[in-house]
This record gives C-alpha cells, structure tokens and sequence, in this order.
C-alpha cells in the first residue's frame, strides 16, 4: 500500500510539472475562472432596474406630474422620453429604446381630485417574460402607493378611489418565457458550434503532422483559411435551418419578420463566430488548449455578458461598455426582433452594421496571425 501511495504521488507530481510546463494552458486553468468569478460576479443579477420608461402625459395636471414623478424617483424606472403623441410608443418598443410606457389620459387630475375612479395605461415590451413581468408589478406597486397617498390626503373627505392600471403587453402578450429563448438558443447554437469547430481548424492540422504540408503547396493564405472555415459556414446555415424549423414547428415560437433577412443576418453572425474560431486557433498549440481557451476566455463570458441570460441593461455600467465587443449582444437583438417583433432592417440596421463590423474585425485580426506555418 505504502509503495502504491508513492507511485501515485510521483504521478501527480509529473502531472504538475507537465502543467507548470504548458504556459498557456496553466494560464487558462487558473486566470480564467478568477476573471470570470469578477466580471460575472457583478453581471449575473436576476434584479430588474433602469427599465426605460417612455410616458405620455396627456393630462398635464399636477396630479399627472406627481405619478410621473413616483416613476422617475424610483430606482427601478428611468424617464427616457417624454412625447406628446401615443404614436411615437410604436417606434420606442420596436427599437428597443423603451421596456414599457405609461399613458396618462386626459382629464386624469381632475378625476383624483374629486375622488372619481380612473386609470393610465401601461404599455410593456413582452419579448423578455420574466423582466417585463417583474417590471409590470413594479409598475402596478407605485400607482397604488400613489391611490394611497392620495387618499390619505383627502382627510374629511371621500377617499380617492383607486386608480386602475390597464396593461398591454406587445410582441408576446402571453408572456411566455418560452417565446423569449428559443430564438436566443438559436444565436448561442450557433456561437458554440461554429466556434469550436473553427477554432480546431488549424490546430488540428499542425497536430497531425500536415500543416507543414500544406506549406509547399501553391494555397495563398486567404485561399487556406476561405477553405478552412467554409465548410463550418455551411454547417452552420444547416443548424440554422434545423434549428428554426425546431423553433417554429415544435415548439410554436412566432416567426413574424422575414426569414430570408434572418438568413442574412445569420450568415453575417458567422463572419464573427469563425473569425473568433480563428484567431484562438493562432493562439493555440493543441486542441485542448484551444478547446479551453474558446470555452473559458470567449464563450463563456459572452453567454453571460450579452444579454442572453442576464439584462445588459441591469448590469454595472463599466460591463454595459464591455458588451459592445461582444458579437452576441447585436444578433440576439436581430433573432427576438425578427422572431417576435416582425421588424426588418429598418430597425435592426444599428445591430446589422455593428454585427458586421465585429464579423470584419475578427477575420481581419485572425487573417493577420495566420500563416502557412504557424509557430
């Protein structure tokens, strides 16, 4: 037994100094989860707050300027826009601009005022169920508070009758959380598959021996890497196909917008998700360095950071700035959007053109660090 423990002792120990020996991969084993303990740390927060309030006030009463005030000096609720028309909520809620809208009718303050029932109407973006749920009791919770306060004012008198909150709910009027998801599992497939695969791409090449091959051959580098990573396009359309034909069939998820600008867009994803794929694979020296780097350094953290799991709008604001990098953030945007808002590129333009522009910068940079013969 005592020989057996110091076989295995001298086994760990060799296993530790082939660990200290590999540069990258004990980087990976012990800076990865210290940063993502800090970064997500701070960004996994299922606490809904800053929703965007769009509010038109029609009223113009005292009493009207005093509800909007409960919303404003609530931390849950910020004041973005105040119109004058109930046709500028369309434009709000399909960019994206405003979570919800609160409508003050006409006449509201001297309703309270005399005590008479009334109500405002509360206008919400359904794509996210859960947030727009959480957001909408927020909302019901400051407009009794405001009834109360306004009845207990009224000492002597008859008491204010409460005023009601008439809800609708666009894009996903029965909340489910079902119809929010799906389209974002469709964009994370996605990311994961194509990634991975790509990233293998020339590791696998230098592990097997042939990369050196491929070095005497006439294949100029932007011929080695259009040939590397087309058939992981191509792929990738394929699990677009299957994946949205899944999401509409089986489980019901509406496909209101055009699926051929979802196409477009998909393939304008890819542009990011293999050039990503890529450039770890010029940072690698063996599959499973490339494996762990993707996994840990990239795709885990842009799971969490883009908005898939967590509202970005809820997170600290030094980490909002960090997702404008991420790829994610702009397609989950055009999937819901086109999933459930039906919006075309009119609106999701600003999303297109960012997504695009990662898509260039990610093959440029990753182009660069390729070679013939990487080292």
């Amino acid at each position: 037994m005592r020989m057996a423990l110091r076989r295995i002792r001298c086994l760990i120990v060799k296993e530790l100094i082939e660990l200290r020996g590999d540069p990258r991969l004990f980087g990976i084993v012990i800076m990865a989860p210290i940063i993502q303990l800090f970064v997500l740390g701070y960004a996994a927060t299922t606490d809904v707050k800053n929703i965007p309030l769009l509010v038109v006030d029609a009223d113009h009463s005292v009493e009207s300027r005093s509800l909007i005030d409960s919303f404003a000096a609530s931390a849950n609720f910020v004041v973005v826009d105040e119109p004058t028309d109930t046709r500028a909520i369309d434009g709000h809620l399909e960019h994206g601009t405003a979570w919800m809208a609160l409508t003050i009718p006409r006449g509201f303050g001297t309703d309270v005022t005399a005590g008479r029932s009334t109500s405002v109407q509360v206008t919400a973006d359904g794509t996210d169920a859960t947030s727009t749920g959480v957001a909408l009791g927020y909302a019901r919770t400051i407009v009794a508070a405001y009834s109360a306060e306004r009845s207990a004012a009224r000492v002597g008198r008859q008491p204010v009758l409460p005023v009601d909150v008439e809800l609708r709910v666009w894009f996903n009027p029965r909340l489910e959380s079902r119809d929010f998801m799906v389209p974002g599992i469709v964009a994370l497939l996605l990311l994961v598959i194509t990634t991975n695969l790509s990233a293998m791409a020339i590791v696998r090449e230098r592990e097997i021996g042939t990369l050196e091959q491929l070095s005497v051959t006439p294949l100029a580098r932007w011929e080695l890497i259009v040939g590397k990573l087309l058939p992981y396009a191509l792929i990738g359309m394929v699990d677009v196909l299957l994946v949205t034909a899944a999401a509409v069939a089986w489980f019901e998820v509406p496909l209101r917008g055009s699926f051929t600008l979802l196409l477009g867009c998909s393939v304008i994803y890819l542009l990011s998700t293999l050039g990503l794929g890529l450039f770890v694979s010029t940072i690698s020296q063996t599959q499973q360095q490339a494996s762990m780097t993707s996994t840990f350094f990239f795709l885990t953290p842009m799971i969490y950071l883009s908005g898939f799991t967590f509202p970005i709008e809820n997170m600290p604001e030094w980490i909002q700035y960090v997702t404008y990098a991420i790829p994610l953030r702009y397609f989950l945007v055009i999937v819901r959007g086109i999933f459930l808002k039906g919006v075309g590129v009119d609106i999701l333009w600003p999303q297109i053109a960012a997504l695009l522009a990662c898509g260039l910068f990610l093959i440029t940079l990753a182009t660069l660090r390729s070679s013939k013969r990487l080292a």
